[in-house]
């Protein structure tokens, strides 16, 4: 069975020839230009504004001209995520997705669901001719997940509706209404080399299997940082192996989890086989101590042959070590207003030290102004401490909740008509542009959900397949539902 066969099925078709067009954030212009075309090809008037957002409106339904206009919101990059096996080209290669009991998955990459399944319900909603909805917008917006550029760059000029339905968020049977601010770090040093002491030889260690995730979603979870697991490995090699370090690369997206790590190590060659005991002693040590979280972590080593290529100096080797492990990573604070939910978190998310260079990409979040910066300054402090450069990029503000917004009336009424109970509202510490749409359009009314998606950001990511058909269900009824505008 494929996906195009599922229910509904105007949205998994939609779902379907998405994962076709490659798209990772700044390459969406593809998927882009076809969506536009597909519209124009229905009679639906678009609009590309100025930074490669695309805008589709469509007419009132019959009868339906008096309500209040909707904005449907989602995003058209994905997270490109693959494990380390898996032969994909992000920039090339479709999605090969597949069906596991109630979930759809990819063959060792990114899904894409965050958040083509929302973009494939808006589409889904702009090709019938049988769902009631009012005037209709939809906004689909660029690099979302690097950077927020699209809604960043929203003209506050071009949108007419009064509600808006992001359609981006992960829990089906609850409907968010805020979400934290972040910004991006940048650390930058260039480092010491001299040549391989006479006698050593080269260990390679690998640190894989961990389930990674999304950095806001998925940081309370305590999963493991391949980054901060593999530096207390070399940590420990220092003074035990006489161990210098000539290369580290972990994780590859600063909004990800990282899930794998290497490094290239000298140690004396007379220490060989006592090291690799080491790294099995490890790979024992972190199994026992993550058991319940990373059940699939390894630790493996091989030996490699790298010439004369240089290792960092002793002193380099140990500060870009303590480091390593001096940043933070994880849960900074939980929200004292909100029970449950985090108010501050850094995730350390990628590192590169290569070629006498040190760099790394942080992913700062918080629910609050105050958290963020001093989550900031204590990084910025760390950076001078060790004589790195720093930069903060991307920030972009949170949404701050409004418990009288008639688009949460709406949703909270039409969940409780189908389904006999109240929709659980909540803040998500997780970036969406809610915010960033808000500060172009102050008085849009803005809700967020949508169907139950695990491992965003990983390959382990997949949708739940009987959610979307609820997600489906509440978004057309919430459609219908709208209210007629008031006359002045």
């Amino acid at each position: 069975m494929s996906i195009e066969q599922l229910t509904p099925s105007p949205l998994w078709q939609h779902f379907a020839q998405i994962c076709q067009f490659p798209r990772p954030s700044k390459h969406e212009t593809a998927l882009r230009n076809h969506l536009q075309a597909w519209a124009q090809a229905q009679g639906l008037a678009t609009q590309l504004d100025t930074v490669g957002n695309l805008i589709i409106r469509k007419p009132a339904t019959a009868g339906m001209g008096n309500r209040l206009g909707v904005v449907l919101q989602a995003h058209l990059d994905m997270v490109a995520q693959k494990n380390e096996t898996t032969q994909h080209d992000f920039l090339t290669d479709p999605i090969r997705t597949q069906i596991d009991g109630d979930w759809v998955r990819a063959e060792g990459t990114t899904l894409g669901a965050d958040n083509g399944i929302g973009v494939a319900a808006a589409l889904a909603v702009l090709g019938s001719q049988d769902i009631a909805h009012g005037p209709l917008e939809v906004l689909l917006t660029i690099d979302e997940e690097a950077g927020m550029t699209g809604a960043q760059g929203l003209q506050g000029d071009l949108l007419q509706g009064q509600y808006l339905l992001n359609l981006d968020t992960e829990d089906w049977g609850e409907v968010y209404v805020g979400c934290a601010g972040g910004v991006d770090v940048t650390l930058k040093r260039s480092l010491h080399s001299e040549a391989m002491p006479a006698g050593f030889v080269v260990r390679e260690v690998a640190l894989t299997g961990l389930k990674g995730g999304h950095s806001g979603v998925d940081i309370h979870l305590e999963r493991g940082n391949a980054i901060k697991l593999l530096a207390r490995l070399v940590c420990g090699a220092i003074p035990q192996f006489d161990a210098r370090l000539i290369q580290l690369r972990g994780g590859t997206l600063r909004n990800a989890l990282p899930r794998e790590a290497f490094a290239l190590l000298a140690i004396p060659a007379c220490d060989a086989a006592q090291f690799d005991r080491f790294v099995l002693q490890y790979q024992q040590q972190l199994q026992h101590e993550l058991a319940e979280v990373e059940p699939s972590l390894v630790v493996a080593c091989k030996s490699v042959e790298l010439g004369d290529k240089p290792t960092l100096t002793v002193t380099d080797t140990r500060m870009v070590i303590d480091l390593l492990l001096a940043l933070p990573h994880g849960v900074r604070r939980w929200s004292q207003q909100i029970t449950g939910v985090v108010e501050t978190s850094n995730n350390l998310g990628v590192v590169r030290i290569d070629d006498r260079r040190f760099e790394a990409v942080l992913m700062l979040r918080s629910l609050t102004d105050t958290g963020l910066a001093e989550l900031q300054t204590m990084i910025e402090s760390i950076a001078r401490l060790a004589r790195l450069s720093f930069e903060a990029s991307g920030a972009y503000p949170g949404w701050a909740p409004n418990p009288s917004s008639g688009a949460l009336k709406l949703l909270q009424q039409v969940y409780r008509q189908l389904h006999g109970e109240e929709v659980a509202v909540k803040v998500i510490h997780a970036g969406l542009e809610c915010g960033l749409i808000g500060r172009a359009y102050p008085n849009l009314e803005m809700v967020s959900f949508g169907p139950t998606i695990r491992g965003a950001h990983s390959p382990d990511e997949r949708v739940q397949i009987s959610s979307v058909a609820q997600f489906w269900e509440l978004l057309i009824a919430s459609l219908a539902a709208v209210p007629a505008q008031t006359m002045n």
